[in-house]
């Protein structure tokens, strides 16, 4: 009888499959190429080829280890197949037999390949930690309890960690696997003669297999022990007594243990009992259970609680110190503070220098003045917070409120592709203003404006191709003899009107030929790549253009700083990225999660780091992205750091020495945020240095809320300015916080970092500590006082009471130390209400030092109020006006109203002895108020606030309000 014909596969369905494999391939390509071609045009080609080849030969380590002991391990087991077939009712299992037999290929080669394969991927994540091991550099510190360099904690062991994983995973899926080969081809199991489960080649083969996974578990842990400087315990991340003492010496217990049963299954191959080695298996768990979770309990419990401070002294001493080289905070400098709240005349002279430094402007509240006045188009956009930097303006280094001005794709006019992509190609400008002025109407005093920019800062070249919010790729580059298309000034030149641009720069990749159009149109999904008359023989596509994305591409190894900013460096527009080295496994450091230790009240705007925990940190790189053509320079900024120099092996050629930082450059580096935020959070309690006083927790300090926007609960961020040290002569740009004790309110300390990169003493952290004499009020404290003070109340009061046609916005509360104590600046901005094109203006400035507080048109006028008439030096501020509030913030001229618009001085007769009588009457209620507060008497609080109230409307009436 002739065997039925195999069914013929369709031609249609083998068209599809190889179509179906060929246009994978080519997406898998293209997306592979054009990834090479974008290093290649930033000149980080080396970075694409190591990280590829180290990947592809770590996805064929992974799959050859797991899918190789696989397949060896059951072909071994199917050639041991006995001749004989089973006997009895076990004669069925003989058909798993004949099916293996028939498909014996295949039924080796699936598993081998799809567990290789999970394997390989698997592996090949890991690239980072392999190329660090292979090019590891050495610290120089050393571990205490090993004597083991901390790079081998950082590098060596995580690598060792993923080769025992990797080999026991192939070790145990082939033990499994073998087993089931053999049970199937009838090794094992019934059906076998009486007194013998296993046949002597099943048997040999599953003990050889035993012993290979009990000696490498037996590894395992004594590589364990390593870890225990790496954990987290009941008290910090490190070494604890009962770690040392207990545990320690239970895992080289168990490893020893481990040893000896593989030993045991190596003989079974001879004695051929297996109830031996299986009861040294059974003998090793429980010994396992009782030396590592038993034995340390008890040790735990009955030595370790009664005297834990004592026992543990030695081993916080040891984390204290670890946590403090880890994050660089070992060498801050604790100074005690007697900070006086008296004032006097003339109290400020000492710090004369220093108040010009207070920064008035706040860049997290004139984001939308500035969108208001340097806009230009409503196609442009400033970022909602600014940055700070410094620059030499009239042979003085000045602080300055800075931003770039962007393209806002979401506001281009007909979102079409060839608007988007090819006209609206860039932003333009570089804007700047003073920290310490404002004009008259409460704006800002700019330094550089407008397009084309002008003003006391040469920008050669600002046009912003590479930016923050250049989130789409743009096409670039005309014909000869064709016209401009991408809109460069929206009007106002020479010409009179809109100015357009050709790309001349080096950035982006070359496309103009079919092929590589092909390829972009492949990799972006979009077929007008393809069809566009507007791509031509000179066309560079542009992508991946924010300065974060490229600094992270060409720089994998690399945490980058969250806040970015501009600067003009050589007449150059550029972005400069702070960028770190990270691990979370250095020896007994304190492992902290960078997201919460950087999160403030700015993080909703600004992003948040990456959830990921940490332990060791430095500012080891200071990236410049070019935003004209983008290209990127890493300059190697820690050169003690052993990561930043693993990576510069890594990836030879990427890193630039720090000798060829520019001058230029190096007046616009800063201290990182990112970096000063993880500090300030580990201060909080490791500023003491005695083991028992960090366990007692007698002197633990934390970050206070926010005081301006205390609803959201968020810690208050850092801030930029030019303070003067009380033992300094000269101010110093540097970035600052304040400290409150944990669980209250009043101040605890003050920490400074010196921020100016050009100076001896950059890096250096200081800390004022208050003394416990007397207590100084926190910010949180120093608010509620600020919105209390009955003078404030007056001033604010019309714009807290025009039915909504006004609004009051506080600044930053900024904290100084100065005239022997601390001061508090806040400034203070009004805005109109239900007006499209209203915008913060700074109408007040509010000043606190001890008890007293003084509000003012300028900061000259607050600190003369506190300080008795005079404060001793002059703010260095540009004069305001005689009036008592500058004019309305639109400058629009305000509508007719019973109550005066933002910055809109009062109009009407004015009866001053009234209004003074009126205000004094005012300033008793709320004193009589707020005594009554203290003494719990609410019904007489709330008498004495409404007649308060009450003096207030009277005096603004008399004031002709």
């Amino acid at each position: 009888m002739q065997a039925p014909a195999s069914p013929r596969r369709s031609p249609l369905v083998v068209t599809a499959v190889i179509l179906a494999a060929v246009l994978g391939a080519f997406l898998l390509f293209s997306g592979i190429w054009t990834e090479k071609l974008w290093f290649d045009s930033i000149g980080f080609t080396g970075v694409f080829w190591t990280q590829l080849v180290t990947r592809a030969v770590l996805f064929l380590v992974g799959a050859l280890v797991v899918g190789g002991l696989l397949w060896v391990n059951m072909a071994l087991a199917f050639r041991s197949r006995p001749q004989h077939r089973r006997t009895g009712a076990s004669a069925v299992l003989d058909r798993y037999r004949d099916l293996l037999e028939q498909n014996a290929l295949a039924a080796l080669a699936l598993p081998a390949g799809v567990f290789g394969f999970m394997a390989g991927l698997s592996t090949a994540t890991q690239t980072l930690p392999v190329l660090g091991w292979l090019n590891r550099q050495t610290s120089g510190v050393t571990d205490p309890t090993f004597g083991l360099d901390t790079t081998f904690f950082m590098l060596e062991y995580p690598v060792w960690r993923l080769a025992a994983s990797l080999l026991m995973s192939g070790l145990v899926f082939s033990f499994v696997a073998a087993a089931a080969v053999h049970f199937a081809v009838g090794n094992l199991g019934a059906g076998r003669e009486p007194g013998r489960r296993a046949t002597r080649p099943a048997l040999v083969h599953l003990s050889v297999l035993g012993a290979a996974v009990l000696a490498l578990y037996g590894l395992q842990n004594l590589l364990d022990r390593y870890a225990l400087v790496l954990d987290q315990g009941t008290l910090f991340t490190g070494l604890h007594y009962t770690d040392d003492q207990a545990r320690m010496n239970a895992k080289l217990v168990i490893a020893i243990i481990a040893f000896i049963v593989a030993v045991l299954f190596v003989v079974n191959i001879f004695w051929q009992r297996t109830v031996v080695p299986g009861a040294g298996v059974v003998l090793m768990v429980v010994s396992s259970l009782i030396l590592s979770a038993i034995y340390p309990m008890i040790v735990q419990t009955l030595q370790v609680r009664p005297n834990e401070p004592d026992r543990e002294n030695d081993y916080i001493a040891m984390h204290l110190k670890a946590t403090k080289q880890a994050y660089g905070i070992e060498g801050t400098d604790i100074t005690e503070y007697e900070a006086v709240t008296q004032v006097s005349p003339g109290q400020l002279a000492e710090d004369a220098a220093a108040l010009p430094g207070i920064r008035l402007m706040d860049p997290q509240v004139i984001g939308p003045t500035f969108d208001q006045l340097q806009q230009v188009r409503g196609y442009y956009a400033f970022p909602e917070i600014l940055d700070i930097d410094r620059y030499m303006i009239d042979e003085q280094m000045t602080d300055v409120v800075i931003a770039a001005r962007e393209l806002n794709q979401a506001n281009i006019p007909d979102p079409n592709w060839n608007n988007i992509h090819t006209v609206y190609t860039h932003g333009h400008g570089f804007v700047s203003a003073y920290g310490n002025r404002r004009q008259g109407n409460g704006e800002p005093v700019w330094i550089t404006r407008d397009i084309p920019p002008v003003g006391k800062i040469e920008e050669g070249q600002s046009r912003i191709y590479f930016g923050e919010q250049s989130d789409n790729f743009a096409i670039v580059g005309r014909a000869e003899g064709q016209q401009p298309i991408e809109l460069d000034s929206p009007g106002g030149a020479e010409g009179g009107g809109e100015q357009y641009n050709e790309y001349d720069g080096t950035g982006g990749v070359p496309m103009g030929d079919l092929w590589h159009r092909l390829l972009y149109a492949t990799r972006f999904a979009d077929i007008n790549i393809l069809l566009s008359e507007r791509v031509n023989e000179n066309s560079r596509i542009l992508y991946d253009r924010t300065p974060k994305q490229r600094v992270e591409k060409v720089a994998p190894w690399l945490t980058v700083d969250n806040n970015l900013y501009p600067a003009i460096v050589d007449g150059r527009l550029v972005w400069i990225v702070d960028a770190y080295t990270t691990s979370a496994t250095y020896p007994n450091s304190q492992r902290v999660l960078l997201r919460d230790a950087t999160s403030t009240t700015q993080t909703t705007v600004l992003g948040a780091q990456l959830d990921q925990p940490i332990n060791y940190m430095r500012n080891s790189v200071k990236a410049v992205v070019d935003a004209y053509d983008g290209t990127v320079k890493l300059y190697q900024w820690d050169e003690e750091d052993p990561l930043v120099r693993t990576w510069a092996a890594s990836f030879p050629g990427t890193v630039t020495p720090r000798s060829e930082i520019s001058d230029d450059l190096l007046a616009h580096l800063r201290y990182p945020e990112d970096l000063f935020k993880v500090q300030r959070e580990l201060l909080g309690r490791y500023h003491v240095d005695d083991p028992r006083v960090w366990y007692g927790g007698t002197d633990m300090w934390q970050v206070p809320v926010d005081p301006v926007q205390q609803n959201e609960r968020l810690k208050e961020p850092t801030y930029y300015l030019s303070i003067k040290w009380p033992t300094d002569d000269e101010p110093v740009f540097s970035q600052t916080a304040v400290f409150v004790p944990q669980n209250r309110a009043n101040l605890a300390s003050y920490l400074a970092v010196n921020a100016d990169a050009s100076s001896d003493k950059y890096g250096e952290l200081r800390i004022l500590r208050m003394s416990d004499t007397q207590q100084i009020d926190g910010p949180g404290q120093t608010q509620n006082a600020i919105t209390q003070n009955p003078e404030v109340a007056a001033k604010l009061l019309p714009y807290t009471q025009t039915r909504g046609s006004a609004s009051i916005k506080f600044g930053n509360l900024l904290t100084l130390p100065m005239g022997n104590g601390l001061l508090y600046v806040e400034p203070i901005y009004t805005e109109r209400t239900g007006s499209a094109g209203a915008y913060p203006a700074l109408t007040f400035v509010v000043v606190r030092f001890g008890e007293h507080v003084g509000i003012g048109n300028t900061l000259q006028e607050a600190l003369d109020l506190v300080f008795r008439g005079d404060a001793g030096a002059e703010t260095g501020e540009l004069p305001v006006g005689s009036g008592a509030t500058p004019p309305p913030t639109t400058g629009e001229t305000p509508a007719p109203t019973e109550t005066p618009a933002p910055g809109q001085a009062p109009t009407g007769v004015v009866d001053e002895a009234a209004a003074v009588a009126a205000m004094q009457r005012a300033e008793t209620a709320f004193t009589d108020a707020e005594a009554a507060l203290r003494a719990g008497n609410l019904a007489e609080y709330q008498a004495k606030t409404n007649e308060a109230k009450a003096a207030l409307e009277e005096a603004i009436r008399a004031m002709g309000r």
